[in-house]
């Protein structure tokens, strides 16, 4: 097989409306329903019906997650993703298949899959994983982010200003990352509260939530150094920038 290009290095965006997936089904009732329910998600989903089919459209065209049959005509998924970690392609992929047994699954997961999940299964449950596969960063072609002295690990989940260490929550974590991801641009609240806390539909605001969490972060990662990374725009919302103090 032709060698396939490493996905491009660009910043993964928390807003579905940015992020490509491929759905690799031969199924034709499954891959159009997995297509239709995550297009309704906001995401931009492509189908293709054959592991041979995958392999072409990933030579040309990026995508931030992967959801894989196994039981594929020709080449089988396992096939696909052993070549694809072979090849150096990082994109996370989430194994969907009905084979259930212990050893199927631990067969799929040491063959390169990131996640597991058997038919038939909750589309609640997909869409809840494709995020928890994106906030691990895997398809940013990065694994540290970083500001004047800050530093992200994405992979150790660690924290760095100046050499120090900093112990942050799950959530600042989160926060802080996105505010990297998006540096020097103003994100409001309401930005936030979508692509962090993953909340759309809420009748209350989670303004005072977002204010303790941003207070708690500037104190930990600004406290006691001369530069003040973490800013806030009166009526507007937050930035991460280098400003001096």
């Amino acid at each position: 097989m032709q060698m396939l290009p490493r996905p491009r290095h660009e910043v993964m965006k928390s807003d579905p409306e940015a992020v490509r997936v491929l759905v690799v089904e031969d199924e034709h009732k499954v891959a159009s329903a997995l297509k239709e329910g995550l297009e309704g998600e906001g995401y931009e989903v492509i189908v293709e019906h054959t592991g041979e089919a995958a392999l072409l459209r990933l030579k040309t065209d990026p995508f931030e997650v992967l959801l894989l049959d196994l039981l594929l005509p020709g080449a089988d998924g396992l096939q696909v993703l052993r070549t694809l970690r072979e090849q150096g392609y990082e994109t996370p992929v989430l194994v969907l298949t009905a084979r259930d047994t212990l050893e199927d699954r631990v067969t799929g997961l040491d063959s390169g899959a990131d996640d597991y999940l058997v038919k038939p299964f909750a589309f609640a449950e997909v869409v809840a994983r494709i995020r928890a596969l994106l906030r691990r960063g895997r398809a940013s072609g990065a694994a540290r982010l970083g500001l004047a002295d800050l530093e992200m690990d994405l992979v150790g989940r660690k924290v760095t200003r100046g050499g120090r260490k900093v112990d942050l929550t799950l959530r600042e974590f989160e926060l802080l990352e996105y505010l990297l991801r998006y540096e020097g641009q103003v994100v409001s609240r309401g930005t936030l509260a979508r692509d962090v806390w993953k909340e759309t539909a809420r009748t209350t605001s989670l303004d005072n939530v977002i204010d303790v969490h941003i207070a708690r972060l500037r104190r930990k990662v600004d406290a006691d150094c001369p530069v003040k990374l973490i800013q806030t725009v009166r009526g507007v919302g937050f930035t991460l920038r280098e400003d001096e103090a």
